[in-house]
């Protein structure tokens, strides 16, 4: 097949994702509580959840930390604080910015994870985690965000994160949820993930929290893999409404709405000009379509051939 659309499409560093599998809780696992982070204003009194997405390998098109960047936007997100970045990143990899301000000064823009916390409504708070994926040290940099749920004394937590996946851009985008947690999973009507392989931090972020007893759940949305480095507005409203639908909450998409239109018409006429994208396109949207699929939600989709799909992207990632 030739993916010269994706070539055409904003061409940042291929992303993408999994889902893990967590232990069930112990209590012999030691914590060690945050030494790495900055608090710029004080903590939140009604934070009930705990929202992380991060940019990189679990974030095909941009989908997860888009969807959270804009559910903070939405919910009036005001900083909390930062990871400190020196720990946790190899500057070698993830490189810092160079930015001039408007007297003309050079100054240094460090890669960092930020908090943000925002009400949901009138009684509860969230509490957002969005940046670049660490390089180093994944189970202390975990630690870093546990120890503010903790301290907040969020109920759950919730990660985000895309993969790329054989579906069409044309349909709507499908969205995987995962909890290891009986009881969660039945609530929400998720699955125990049964992958095994590489992982990224969102999977190591999952399973620490479950052995330190907070309750957690993963919603991942699948990007079509012919264009895996165009941001995809569509794959983060479809997290935005899973995620709200959980949170029993409401959220404007306009803006999303917006930028998917605009997205479908720009994929579509760059389809248009590669013969054999539009048939590959084509084929699945009949594949799609043969399956009967009502609804944007991975678990009516067919389970064999969504491992497959992300076993292959993973090893395609090694």
């Amino acid at each position: 097949m030739n993916f010269a659309v994706a070539a055409k499409m904003n061409t940042d560093h291929t992303r993408g994702g999994y889902t893990c599998d967590t232990p069930i809780p112990s209590a012999s696992v030691s914590f060690k509580p945050a030494e790495f982070i900055e608090l710029t204003s004080e903590l939140p009194t009604k934070a009930t959840v705990l929202v992380a997405a991060f940019e990189g390998w679990n974030d095909a098109g941009d989908s997860a930390s888009l969807a959270a960047s804009f559910l903070k936007d939405q919910w009036k997100g005001a900083e909390l604080g930062h990871i400190e970045p020196e720990e946790f990143y190899d500057f070698t990899t993830t490189r810092p910015q160079v930015e001039l301000s408007e007297n003309r000064r050079r100054r240094i823009r460090w890669p960092e994870i930020t908090f943000w916390t925002g009400p949901i409504d009138d009684e509860r708070d969230a509490i957002i985690v969005v940046g670049s994926e660490p390089q180093l040290r994944w189970r202390t940099f975990s630690n870093q965000i546990i120890d503010i749920a903790k301290r907040c004394d969020v109920e759950r937590v919730v990660t985000l994160g895309a993969l790329l996946a054989e579906v069409p851009h044309t349909r709507p985008s499908p969205i995987f949820g995962s909890s290891d947690n009986p009881e969660v999973a039945e609530r929400f009507n998720l699955k125990a993930s049964t992958y095994e392989g590489p992982t990224g931090i969102v999977g190591v972020l999952n399973t620490e929290c479950a052995l330190q007893g907070l309750e957690v759940l993963s919603l991942w949305a699948a990007v079509p893999s012919y264009l895996p480095g165009a941001s995809s507005p569509k794959a983060a409203r479809a997290l935005v409404t899973r995620l709200t639908e959980i949170l029993d909450t409401e959220v404007s998409t306009t803006d999303l709405d917006l930028a998917t239109v605009t997205y479908e018409r720009q994929v579509g006429e760059m389809v248009a000009e590669d013969a054999d994208t539009a048939k590959y396109v084509q084929q699945l949207e009949e594949d799609h379509d043969d399956d009967g699929a009502e609804t944007a939600d991975l678990s009516a989709a067919d389970p064999a051939a969504m491992v497959a799909d992300l076993e292959q992207f993973l090893r395609n990632q090694q």
